[in-house]
């Protein structure tokens, strides 16, 4: 019934073991910060304007990579005795990157510094050509067929860059970057100390956690657990964290940093990031508290309207409405296609356009689409699972119809494996041993996703709905004479006692006030007989 392999716990194991040939890495085997091409020019450049005393100004982004990496710089140069000037662009007003208006907003500087950003800012480049401006940029995006014509590019992706790691963030450039000028400087800066912060931007910013990704963020869960870092403690007390784990910062700290950006200004973040008191910590906390109830709120509302919007039948879903939040509408658009597990783009129209965004589903190249329909757009971008499009309003619906012509054939409905279902495990398979087996994989998150599997006709024994608005489900399942207890979260109606189950889950050990209890995590109640 289900496309996936029988498993036992021994075959469990294994696939996940094949998921890293080589082993696990540790920071010891991080290559040097020389490896990245024009590293040590960058390096240079910048030790001189220290020593000459030159205005350096420092560009970041708006999300968690570009906030945390504008955090790296600043507190690396505070550590020098050096106040960075800084500018985080503001989604809304400036929008992305290095573009001529925030270079204005700069004015007159002898090195500009990017953080996140800057690969394709080519007119940007130009200008502080004319002005007699070095720019430094440090990014990890894509490269354009040409580059911006900077004084220096670090960037892991352009041709003939030596570093051995593709698939890194941003922050991590920085973090290299800082790393080389300390030992150009001969600076006695321990570069650890910034590895909790670098963790946040490698999770949140979704890179593979394989090779020196896993061994950052590893090392990097554990000093949040431990730092003194205002800001991580005043988070820690805040919300009674007493153990990081990558999928809480993917599904807690990294959304709360990212709502800054979404509905007012990033600055606040990277503040919250260096605050240097408690008091300032915990007061930039509720403000991001704020800014995330709002997003959440705002993003409830957008879903809803959307979702009376769409024709759940397009082989495309396009929800277009009337000055939607543009912070939200990303998110949106990534709802809407794991629900209906197909591409889609959301729309809000601003004036005289409309602007969106899209989120693709499965193999669809959602980027490809779009190429195809370009005639319809005044500007798109992205990559194929992600895009940013903008169009005139009278141009929405023929833009519409082209999408769907041209994926009922690039994007024709495939059924596709899920790679986070290993297979189907009798829950007769699970055990403690087994959870632990499967912890030692950890950090969990993309390219190493949490195992989850798939058990058939699991007798029902017990039901109790929890939450405030008994929106939670524990279950008592009978394994032979055993019983096993699971978990449903945010779930809707719960089977009866006595129904047989298919359910899609993960083993976990759930530990509270010193106890170990085995549990299964219950994603999908599959199918009820």
């Amino acid at each position: 019934m289900y496309p996936y392999p029988r498993l036992d716990a021994r075959k469990v194991i294994e696939l996940l073991r094949s998921r890293f040939p080589d082993g696990f890495l540790t920071l010891k085997d991080l290559p040097d910060p020389y490896r990245f091409k024009d590293m040590q020019k960058a390096v240079r450049r910048l030790t001189l304007a220290l020593d000459r005393g030159e205005r350096i100004v420092l560009i970041g982004d708006y999300d968690v990579d570009g906030v945390v990496s504008t955090t790296i710089m600043r507190l690396f140069f505070r550590e020098l005795g050096h106040d960075l000037e800084w500018i985080i662009p503001n989604r809304f007003t400036d929008g992305y990157g290095l573009s001529p208006g925030v270079l204005d907003r700069v004015g007159e500087a002898d090195v500009i510094l990017t953080v996140d950003n800057g690969i394709a800012a080519h007119e940007a480049a130009r200008l502080c050509r004319e002005q007699g401006i070095d720019l430094i940029v440090t990014d990890h995006h894509i490269v354009p067929d040409t580059p911006p014509e900077a004084y220096a590019i670090v960037n892991q992706k352009q041709s003939e860059c030596p570093f051995p790691y593709e698939e890194v963030c941003g922050a991590q450039i920085a973090w290299y970057l800082a790393a080389a000028l300390r030992r150009e400087l001969g600076a006695a800066i321990d570069l650890r100390d910034y590895l909790d912060l670098t963790a946040l931007a490698i999770v949140a910013d979704v890179m593979p956690l394989h090779h020196i990704n896993r061994a950052m963020v590893r090392f990097g869960l554990e000093r949040l657990d431990t730092t003194e870092r205002p800001a991580i403690r005043a988070y820690r007390e805040r919300f009674g964290i007493r153990e990081f784990t990558a999928e809480s910062v993917a599904f807690g700290l990294a959304p709360l940093l990212n709502s800054a950006g979404r509905m007012e200004d990033a600055a606040v973040a990277s503040d919250f990031l260096a605050a240097e008191e408690m008091e300032t910590a915990r007061t930039l906390l509720e403000r991001l508290v704020a800014h995330n109830e709002e997003r959440k709120e705002t993003e409830r509302a957008v879903t809803r309207e959307a979702l009376e919007g769409i024709d759940p039948d397009a082989a495309v879903l396009v929800a277009a409405g009337e000055r939607w939040h543009e912070g939200v509408l990303g998110i949106v658009a990534a709802r809407l296609a794991h629900r209906f597990e197909r591409p889609a783009l959301v729309l809000t129209r601003l004036g005289d356009r409309y602007k969106g965004s899209g989120r693709s589903w499965g193999e669809c190249d959602l980027f490809a689409l779009l190429q195809g329909c370009a005639e319809h757009l005044t500007g798109f971008g992205g990559h194929r699972a992600a895009v940013g499009l903008a169009l005139a309003p009278e141009d929405l619906d023929p833009f519409a119809r082209c999408l769907q012509e041209r994926a009922r054939s690039l994007c024709a409905q495939t059924e596709t494996l899920d790679p986070a279902i290993l297979g189907i495990l009798d829950i007769a398979e699970v055990d403690e041993g087994l959870c632990r087996t499967i912890e030692g994989y950890e950090p969990f998150g993309h390219g190493n996703l949490r195992p989850r599997f798939i058990a058939m006709d699991v007798p029902v024994a017990a039901v109790r709905r929890m939450g405030r608005e008994r929106e939670h489900a524990r279950y008592t399942f009978r394994v032979g004479e055993r019983f096993l207890e699971g978990v449903h979260f945010r779930c809707g109606e719960s089977p009866a006692v006595g129904k047989r189950v298919d359910i899609l889950y993960s083993p976990e050990l759930n530990r509270f006030n010193g106890t170990e209890r085995l549990q299964l995590r219950i994603e999908r109640i599959l199918r009820t007989k």
